[in-house]
């Protein structure tokens, strides 16, 4: 038996054997990677291996001896988890002695022992030996860089698990470490070093009396000066070399005696990037530095940064320059000083006043604005600095704005004390009485006045801001103040000439009555109700127009002031008792006019939305309202109110959805089931006892047998359901679906029946799925397909079907695949395939009433993405299958697809479409060719190599589409035009004779859109070819 074993256990040696010899003797690579296989799988042990290398490790030829330790260190690499503490011990003896042989075996031994370096089962006190031999034995940067590399392989591997081991060599780790990274070059060996070195200073290593020699073998390669050579596999970029030896030298204040003077010089030098890169460092450093380490040198730095903000042609400079001012200033504010220290932040911003205050009051202002700048950036450090700079430069400002008496110098100096004013909003004060600017709230309230009675446009509007701000101190202002304020306020909002002045007058009334809501609404609101009673008697009288306007403004000012609550309830009421008045008067009342206040009362809920009380409020008051007045304009009677006709129209009904739908879509669901349970009996049961007005001449039944005029106030039901959210429960919903179903296809009324299609759609979204939403769903489809049928409801039986199958889209149902080739198969309809063209636009938009993610829909992530992907083969196939006067409806409808894809989806596919895009433009319809106009022009600049392909059919196609009869269409072929001179210009080169004098025509358009178009594209193609285009 033993006799028969003998052979079976030499058989695997001797295979060893021959591995070995292929790898050291025949220059193999191979066999390395299967012994170490085999080691991994326990056909051999790393012992073994060692046996198996003798002859190779003792060999006399340095060559043989490195590829045996070579296949060694790789085997070591692969199997180093199953070494014992013993193995690992003889190992890294054997390692260590072989560093002191020939260099070419040194590569081989620093693989072992970077292998080693991993070992779990590494005895204390190895690491410690394997670096002093690295440090005694290596000279680390006579090595490729490869080898290099693995030295701070190595190093890292220690540091991160044997740390404490390390801190006891003390200083000598971190000497020995700068010996080995003296004279590194390579960027990949940098961004590892600077890494370790970051590690030896935070981890808080012994830097010992190394300290400079430290910095010095790191602040060498200070500033980055790095290209990547192109086609770098490596990847690293100049910036990450910058910022990782910038958190090198930002690591600790004991570098900075040596790191200082550095920056100061390269601050002072003529290189822009070493300037950048300077004040960026020194702006790091502030961040661990003390008055201490920046005492003595801030003279020199303020210098330096006083000049390149002063003389820098370059923003990025001064940017940066302004960015180390402010940290150096908070770095000065947050050190903790000693009852006998020296106040250096006090002598400092004292340095800074002295040499920038005379430039605030030269009279030509060369320096003024690099001087406010200076000064903002240190007093925006802390509120210590900001009081200080503030209390010496605020008297200053104030005196010269009373010395010039030019409206723009004024307008420069009020807009430095606005910069000084927003610093204050920083800083909070326990104290109030102890708040600089209270000393100069009566000059500054002053000066604001002045400037908002100034005739110059530009110097009032600094006014208002500056009075914003002053507004959002805390209690600054008095209510004398105040009441001046609004009046100066209240006056600009009905200026005529000038709409910036009355703009930034509503936005800044809006701003401050959140502030101060009593005095808005003691002096404000009682100005702007008697304006609007002024508007409604100028109404009445049909006066000019220009009180009209003042009307309109009055209705703006009243919903940009409602940013309080306490406002709210004063102006709502008002903005709904005017639109009562206008349906009790006698007068005819404009379209105008009605959407003028409901857009106001949009506004107003809009900014009632943040707050749930306000949202609460708006709703329960606004929509009854509504609702009522709509109802009251749908009841037949004798006498002829002003408002029904007016309040029936498609306009005003679509303004009150706005204003509905923005009331609801954030109701807590607790309010939106208090307010469904009222409205939705409302419509289908003419349950009026909730609206406020509710005696009405007959009931109000929409859905049986009701008037033209109540079956279109299913638009205010849709805009209702449509926004709740979606775990609302709504009541007799079974009825109200299959009202709505009937209502959708009525011939009579176009208008209400796309209503209820709308509101059906909106709702079937909603819906969770299962049997319910199944059954909705197969009788809108036998609503639809009867409808389609011959007959008085076609169209309207394809509007359902066009919102239902958008309901189904947005949240990828199943059956929106059967809808949409129901919709596909339209296109070749006669009658209705130019409508089923425009429903694919409908399909891919954004709809602004239903359907919405605001109003809680359910649209799910890139569901264009997958319309496009499921139905453009559909289309093509059908184009092409088309008979040729139907041909255009398939364009048009893969126009408004394409057009409406995120360009990313659509390039890869381009070369395979854009055929068909070149023919939609030979289309006559202008929709199609707008659409695809649209759609090509950014594809001109983000795919030009596969556009080139087509130039002379584009050129040939833009060029005739300028002089389209349509100036929309005409517009967009210019900027074509002008795209196209993004493709290749050798492409370009042979029709710019020909476009230059075909660009002439547009040039004399009777549109001067088109003329400003026609002179851009045309100047390009002028420059194409030329030096530097």
């Amino acid at each position: 038996m033993a006799a028969a074993a003998a052979p079976e256990a030499v058989a695997p040696t001797g295979a060893l054997w021959g591995l070995v010899h292929d790898f050291v003797m025949g220059q193999q690579e191979g066999p390395a990677d299967q012994v170490a296989a085999d080691v991994k799988s326990g056909s051999y042990t790393v012992l073994q291996v060692v046996e198996a290398l003798g002859s190779s490790l003792e060999n006399p030829e340095p060559r043989t001896r490195a590829r045996g330790i070579q296949l060694l260190s790789q085997v070591l690499l692969q199997c180093q988890s199953l070494l014992l503490e013993k193995e690992v011990v003889h190992l890294i003896l054997f390692y260590e002695n072989r560093l002191k042989d020939h260099h070419l075996v040194i590569p081989s031994v620093l693989q072992g022992l970077r292998a080693l370096s991993l070992c779990v089962a590494l005895p204390p006190g190895l690491a410690v030996s394997v670096l002093k031999a690295i440090f005694q034995e290596v000279h680390v940067q006579s090595l490729l860089q490869v080898d290099r590399h693995t030295v701070y392989s190595i190093i890292t591997n220690f540091m991160q698990t044997r740390e404490e081991e390390l801190k006891g060599l003390g200083a000598d780790f971190t000497f020995g470490f700068i010996q080995v990274m003296d004279g590194e070059k390579d960027p990949r060996n940098l961004l590892v070093a600077f890494r370790i070195v970051h590690d030896l200073i935070s981890r808080d290593y012994s830097l010992g009396p190394f300290v400079e020699e430290l910095f010095e073998v790191t602040s060498c390669y200070f500033p980055i000066d790095f290209t990547p050579p192109p086609n770098d596999p490596h990847g690293i970029q100049r910036e990450d070399l910058i910022l990782s030896l910038r958190a090198v030298l930002a690591s600790t204040p004991r570098f900075a005696e040596f790191l200082l003077p550095l920056l100061i010089e390269k601050v002072d030098s003529e290189i822009l990037s070493a300037k950048l890169d300077s004040l960026q460092t020194l702006n790091a450093c502030c961040a661990v530095y003390g008055q201490k380490e920046l005492k003595d040198f801030l003279p020199s730095l303020w210098a330096s940064i006083r000049r390149e903000v002063f003389q820098t042609a370059s923003e990025r400079v001064e940017a940066d320059g302004l960015a180390a001012l402010h940290s150096l200033t908070a770095c000065l504010s947050r050190s903790v000083l000693r009852a006998d220290a020296e106040d250096l932040l006090d002598s400092f911003l004292s340095n800074i006043l002295q040499d920038c205050r005379h430039h605030l009051c030269e009279p030509d202002m060369k320096l003024v604005w690099p001087s406010a700048k200076l000064l903002q950036a240190a007093a925006g450090a802390s509120a210590r600095a900001c009081d200080h700079i503030t209390s010496n430069v605020l008297p200053l400002l104030l005196e010269q704005f009373h010395k010039h008496g030019q409206s723009n110098q004024r307008r420069t100096i009020l807009e430095m004390i606005l910069g000084f004013l927003k610093l204050h909003q920083k800083w909070s004060y326990e104290d109030k009485d102890e708040r600089p600017l209270n000393g100069f709230k009566d000059q500054l309230c002053s000066l604001v006045f002045m400037a908002l009675t100034d005739p110059s446009t530009q110097l009032q509007l600094v006014g208002i801001r500056t009075f914003t701000v002053l507004g959002a101190q805390p209690d600054l202002l008095s209510s004398g103040d105040l009441e001046l304020a609004v009046g100066h306020l209240y006056r600009l909002s009905f200026l005529e000439e000038d709409s910036q002045s009355w703009v930034a007058a509503l936005e800044a009334s809006g701003a401050l009555a959140a502030v101060y809501p009593i005095a808005f609404s003691s002096y404000l609101v009682p100005k702007l109700a008697e304006e609007l009673h002024k508007g409604e008697l100028d109404l009445s009288r049909g006066d000019e127009p220009t009180k009209q306007s003042r009307h309109l403004r009055c209705l703006q000012a009243l919903s940009a002031i409602s940013t309080h609550p306490n406002i709210v309830k004063e102006t709502l009421p008002l903005l709904l008792q005017h639109l009562c008045w206008m349906n009790k008067g006698t007068v005819v009342a404009e379209t105008s006019e009605v959407i003028a206040v409901c857009q106001s009362l949009q506004q107003v809920a809009e900014k009632c939305q943040q707050d749930p009380e306000s949202c609460w409020y708006f709703h329960q008051t606004a929509v009854p309202c509504l609702l009522a007045l709509a109802v009251q304009a749908s009841m037949p009677e004798k006498e002829h109110s002003v408002l029904r006709k007016v309040l029936l129209e498609d306009e005003v009904l679509a303004a009150m959805v706005s204003v509905i739908g923005t009331a609801t879509t954030h109701l807590s669901p607790d309010l939106a089931a208090q307010s469904v349970a009222h409205i939705v009996p409302l419509f289908l049961d003419g349950n009026i006892s909730f609206l406020p007005e509710n005696s009405f001449p007959c009931r109000f039944q929409p859905f049986q047998d009701g008037s033209s005029g109540q079956r279109r106030l299913v638009a205010l039901l849709m805009a209702f359901v449509c926004s709740l959210p979606r775990n609302v429960e709504i009541p007799q919903l079974n009825q109200l679906m299959r009202e709505l179903v009937e209502l959708s296809c009525c011939p009579s009324c176009p208008f209400s029946s796309t209503a209820a299609a709308k509101c059906f759609a909106g709702l079937l979204n909603k819906l969770p799925a299962g049997q319910q939403v199944d059954e909705f769903l197969q009788l809108a489809v036998d609503k639809v397909e009867a409808g389609l049928s011959p007959g008085p409801c076609r169209s309207q039986a394809f509007t359902l079907l066009l919102w239902v199958t958008k309901a189904l889209v947005l949240r990828y149902h199943p059956l929106s695949s059967c809808l949409t080739d129901r919709l596909t198969g339209l296109l070749s309809d006669p009658e209705l395939g130019p409508a089923a063209a425009d429903g694919f636009s409908l399909l891919m938009s954004d709809c602004t009433d239903v359907l919405t993610r605001a109003g809680h829909a359910e649209v799910r992530l890139m569901f264009r993405q997958r319309f496009f992907t499921d139905n453009v083969p559909a289309l093509v196939q059908g184009f092409h299958a088309a008979s040729q006067d139907v041909k255009p409806n398939y364009l048009k409808g893969l126009s408004h697809v394409l057009n409406r894809l995120p360009k990313p989806v659509l390039l890869p596919e381009l070369p395979t479409l854009l055929s068909l895009l070149l023919e939609a433009l030979s289309c006559s319809d202008c929709v199609v060719q707008l659409s695809t106009l649209s759609c090509l022009q950014p594809l001109l600049l983000e795919a030009p190599q596969v556009m080139s392909l087509h130039v002379d059919t584009l050129v040939t196609k833009f060029l005739n589409l300028s002089s389209s009869p349509s100036m929309a269409v005409r517009i967009a072929a210019l900027r074509c035009m002008h795209a196209l001179t993004r493709l290749p210009t050798p492409v370009l080169l042979p029709y710019k004779p020909q476009v230059i004098r075909a660009l002439a025509k547009p040039l004399d358009d009777k549109k001067r859109l088109v003329r400003k178009e026609a002179v851009s594209a045309r100047g390009e193609w002028f420059l194409l070819g030329s030096p530097g285009s």
